[in-house]
């Protein structure tokens, strides 16, 4: 038991305040943003762009630059995704609706992730980190969340089912890195993106009803 506590804890020995409010702050942000996403609300992305800001920082500092990739990339996602979300139609109606992809776009999704696989084995030869086994699983999750902020700027229900596996991959290397806080945030981050995978399944099928 000892060892267990240790092995979570012991670190925050080393917390500085501010890092810890940077830390709890990210959080707080990132959670709002997925619970406006699993309500489908526009209001993901002011919270996700505030989230990601702070995380790059805190990832730059654990040397996790996969995922510091990730929050860098879902910025510029959020921004753009932010703009698709916004249009209106002339009686004010979303133009973008939940949808699901299409042949061409799980093309696209494969190019994402080998693309982003790639870019982000390059950064990690170049700083000559690749020696380290959370390296490779940390590249594998960059692919997973690429593709999965794609489809969330998209409105595609898929969106959920690649960011759900990415979160479970990266819960174990966030405690390994030291990142606790971060851990069980993703811990809850699963368990919202869940029930936001039902919720848009449910809303998906009802607008299939009324066509």
């Amino acid at each position: 038991m000892t060892d267990f506590f240790d092995f979570f804890f012991a670190q925050f020995k080393d917390y500085t305040p501010l890092f810890l409010t940077l830390e709890l702050s990210a959080i707080f942000f990132g959670l709002l943003s997925v619970i406006y996403s699993a309500k489908n609300s526009i209001l993901v992305y002011p919270t996700g762009l505030a989230s990601t800001f702070i995380f790059v920082y805190i990832l730059y500092t654990a040397d996790l630059y996969g995922d510091l990739i990730i929050n860098a990339y879902y910025f510029y996602m959020s921004v753009y995704g932010w703009f698709l979300w916004s249009r209106k139609d002339r009686e004010n109606h979303d133009l973008l609706k939940i949808s699901s992809v299409t042949a061409k776009e799980n093309k696209k999704c494969l190019a994402i992730f080998i693309v982003s696989v790639i870019f982000v084995a390059l950064v990690y030869h170049f700083f000559d980190m690749f020696n380290q086994w959370w390296a490779y699983v940390d590249t594998f999750i960059t692919g997973l969340f690429f593709i999965g902020m794609w489809l969330l700027a998209k409105r595609k229900i898929e969106n959920w089912l690649y960011l759900i596996a990415g979160d479970i991959i990266a819960i174990p290397l966030f405690f390994y890195k030291g990142l606790i806080f971060t851990g069980f945030f993703y811990i809850v981050l699963t368990i919202i993106a869940i029930f936001g995978y039902l919720s848009w399944k449910k809303t998906l099928q009802s607008e299939a009803l009324l066509q």
